[in-house]
């Protein structure tokens, strides 16, 4: 999810800092890719929410009957197309930021707007047939944002049990690992779920590293965690929520397993695991 200036549209890959890195804009920019691996291609249409939430109690088959769960699908893929949209400057209460980002992409192409929508798509199957409804922040992977702070609004209005944002990283090519971000207070919105989006966060941490097999972060966080204040889909949410850096795009061995349906897959059951772990 690292990020250069739009305008620029350079690869992220010549960036150090990560995608949710400290030292980059957390919602990153990267030049425009066209190439995407067969195997990546989503559903023909988006996914509609499962029937209204409190409507059945949860069952063994169903376990999160009665839950909302919101997933947003890291950046778009036509951010690239519309610099001018996606540099216009919003509001995150801790600073300004882009509206969004082109994300970051693999060295051969695969971009991570792709990337997070074949997760996000295969993740709302798993939910849909626990029981839970979901709603996505984007309904297809050929449009435009919406902004950062859009994304955090749609959680809100659906009051989501639990939110989480799919992204994938674009450090440095010896860098590898996944890490989940979780909101600091700022004396806003979130302050009020910082604390229980801290145990959806570790929760999805132990289910991710359980189900895929892939380290922590070897270079942001401590035990894949990482603490922010500068990301307007978590300083806005007034819902738990989380973002998930699934690894490094740059990185050789994480880019062929993320180019890979059948990982992309496990990592789908492995959000859903943690979703489900933190809401029992």
């Amino acid at each position: 999810m690292r990020v250069l200036a739009a305008s620029a549209l350079a690869l992220c890959g010549l960036a150090a800092a990560s995608c949710g890195g400290a030292a980059a804009n957390s919602e990153r920019v990267a030049a425009p890719v066209a190439a995407q691996p067969s195997a990546s291609a989503a559903p023909s249409s988006a996914p509609v929410a499962s029937p209204a939430a409190g409507s059945a109690a949860p069952t063994a088959a169903r376990p999160l009957e009665g839950r909302t769960i919101v997933i947003d699908p890291g950046h778009n893929g036509g951010n690239y197309k519309n610099p001018k949209a996606i540099n216009r400057q919003v509001n995150v209460l801790t600073q300004w930021k882009a509206c969004d980002t082109t994300g970051t992409s693999t060295n051969d192409g695969y971009s991570e707007a792709a990337f997070t929508w074949d997760v996000s798509q295969r993740l709302t199957k798993i939910l849909k047939t626990r029981g839970a409804t979901v709603k996505l922040t984007r309904a297809n992977n050929t449009g435009v944002g919406p902004c950062i702070t859009e994304r955090a609004a749609i959680g809100n209005k659906a009051k989501a049990d639990a939110a989480i944002s799919v992204h994938a990283d674009g450090s440095a090519a010896a860098n590898h690992g996944f890490h989940v971000i979780i909101p600091k207070k700022i004396n806003g919105p979130v302050d009020p779920v910082v604390n229980d989006s801290r145990r959806l966060g570790v929760a999805v941490r132990d289910a991710f590293r359980k189900g895929t097999g892939l380290p922590y972060s070897t270079y942001i966080g401590s035990k894949a965690l990482s603490f922010r204040n500068d990301l307007g889909g978590l300083n806005l949410s007034t819902v738990p929520k989380i973002f998930v850096e699934s690894g490094n795009m740059r990185n050789a061995g994480e880019a062929a397993k993320f180019k890979d349906a059948a990982f992309r897959q496990r990592i789908a059951q492995s959000l859903a695991d943690g979703l489900q772990n933190y809401l029992k």
